[in-house]
């Protein structure tokens, strides 16, 4: 499987998003300031009188049971603190400027009898503000608490000793924060830190961060390779085109690895020799119907094929090659028509080294060497002149050349012959051994470029059947896959852009 795919590279995204979200979760609740707020919550009300009426029975000793008026008695434990992100100082709570006190605190139907302050762990300097001339006074049922500033997290706690009503009356905090709140806190436990976010907050990021790296793990892991579109059973030959049949062997091997029953093979003789042959076998075929036989050339057939269906599959980029002991780089157009005319038969007159020029070119059928000839000489070649490449048949000849049947036959000769010039299709990312390519007139063959340059030897890609073959044929079901997703990925990795393409279709269409 190939991992470096979009599904892939989305799926590990997301996770790399999932995390950083939680992280930006943490960071936000911790360091991002929000509203100041002081919460508050009762952490004892309990009775301490002998009243059976408060609900709770108790035995009192010592100074409970002696001090009189005390059968209603209770004792609450009230804590106060700054539970938001932000410190409070004196002059955050709102109030009128006469008055001293920030907060108030109501017992409702019960009266204070007496108050101990205590302060968390840390704060000794909070006892220095609750002072009468503070603000710290009680009056009837309520306690006004002085204007404390309070850093975060600190609090301190007010036990408050009640008469006059049952436990668990209501118990208010009142007062004015600027740009905040004063808010009873049920979050937190007693004399405990508050969290920094609620449990709900945690879970969710915490639940979310395992379901994305789980997907995203799940994705990496399995085959996820789909089977080519309509994948059909039976046997498939493709034929023709030579300079084509790189991609074709390729593309039957996953074909058959990824569809069951399915075997396709590639016997690939030249452009011409592929086209008559499919025309042969499908007028011998009759009415028997569409043969499983598919012919690709370089360029459009000849006339006389009326039978013949084509498909534009690709634009094929085709190059000049030349042997290592002959440096030259460009080639002008005019150089080249020239050279196979016999006009320059020895490198010399080009610049180049004292070697004779040698043409390693293709035989009659090949579709690489008409697109050659259409294209780039604007005539057809000279005759044939020698047998082996290296001396000439004909004396009278102006130069020599040799006709092979096949491109790798003629990459091999002109990499073993000094002096040698030949052609193929690009063959992206490889060099011919012995031999390297040449730019026509400064431009050289780019998949890249080839919308924008004006390099001259190209041509559609066609594939042909005899008629059109059943939709659930193998032939139609072959071609689709050629067309499409991993097809297109072979096609351009060979050196050919897919017309499939937005950019090939532009082409493909104009030419």
């Amino acid at each position: 499987m190939e991992w470096f795919s979009a599904e892939n590279v989305v799926a590990v995204a997301t996770a790399v998003l999932g995390v950083l979200a939680s992280i930006g979760v943490l960071w936000y609740e911790r360091r991002v300031p929000r509203r100041k707020r002081i919460g508050y919550r009762v952490q004892m009300d309990t009775p301490i009188g002998s009243d059976a009426g408060q609900g709770r029975a108790n035995v009192r000793l010592g100074l409970f049971d002696e001090t009189p008026d005390m059968s209603d008695a209770t004792l609450v434990l009230l804590r106060v603190e700054n539970d938001g992100s932000q410190s409070i100082a004196r002059g955050d709570y709102t109030g009128p400027d006469e008055q001293l006190h920030g907060l108030v605190v109501e017992f409702t139907e019960r009266r204070v009898r007496g108050i101990a302050v205590t302060h968390s762990p840390g704060a000794d300097h909070l006892m220095d503000h609750f002072t009468p001339s503070a603000g710290l006074r009680e009056s009837g049922s309520l306690i006004r608490l002085p204007r404390v500033p309070l850093n975060r997290g600190e609090h301190f706690k007010l036990l408050v000793l009640l008469t006059g009503s049952r436990v668990g009356s209501p118990i208010r905090v009142t007062g004015g924060i600027r740009d905040g709140e004063v808010t009873p806190n049920k979050a937190a436990r007693p004399d405990e830190k508050p969290p920094m976010f609620g449990r709900a907050a945690r879970f969710i990021t915490v639940a979310l961060t395992v379901c994305v790296v789980t997907l995203a793990a799940i994705i990496l892991v399995r085959d996820d390779t789909r089977p080519p579109i309509g994948c059909a059973r039976g046997e498939l030959t493709l034929t023709g085109s030579t300079a084509f049949a790189p991609v074709l062997r390729e593309l039957a091997a996953k074909y058959g690895e990824a569809c069951e029953g399915a075997t396709v093979t590639v016997d690939a003789h030249g452009s011409t020799a592929g086209i008559r042959e499919l025309a042969d076998v499908g007028a011998r075929s009759g009415k028997s119907g569409s043969p499983a036989l598919v012919a690709f050339s370089d360029g459009p057939k000849p006339s006389g094929f009326p039978q013949l269906r084509e498909n534009r599959v690709a634009v094929s980029l085709f190059r000049l090659v030349v042997n290592d002991r002959v440096p030259l780089k460009n080639l002008t157009g005019d150089d080249i028509r020239r050279i196979y005319r016999g006009d320059i038969h020895d490198w010399r007159q080009l610049g180049g080294p004292d070697l004779p020029v040698l043409l390693v070119s293709r035989d009659a059928n090949s579709g690489t060497r008409e697109v050659f000839q259409r294209r780039v000489l604007g005539r057809n070649e000279p005759a044939q002149s020698s047998r082996d490449c290296t001396t000439k048949d004909d004396p009278q000849a102006p130069v020599i050349r040799c006709e092979l049947d096949s491109t790798e036959q003629v990459l091999t000769e002109v990499g073993r012959l000094p002096g040698a010039i030949g052609y193929s299709e690009l063959r992206s990312g490889t060099k011919p051994a012995g031999a390297h390519p040449v730019a026509i007139d400064g431009d050289t063959p780019s998949v890249d470029t080839i919308g924008t340059s004006s390099y001259p030897y190209r041509e559609i890609e066609y594939a042909y059947t005899y008629g059109s073959p059943p939709a659930d044929s193998l032939a139609s079901s072959f071609l689709a896959y050629l067309s499409r997703g991993s097809g297109q990925d072979v096609v351009r990795t060979h050196g050919h852009l897919p017309c499939a393409t937005p950019e090939g279709l532009r082409i493909c269409g104009e030419e």
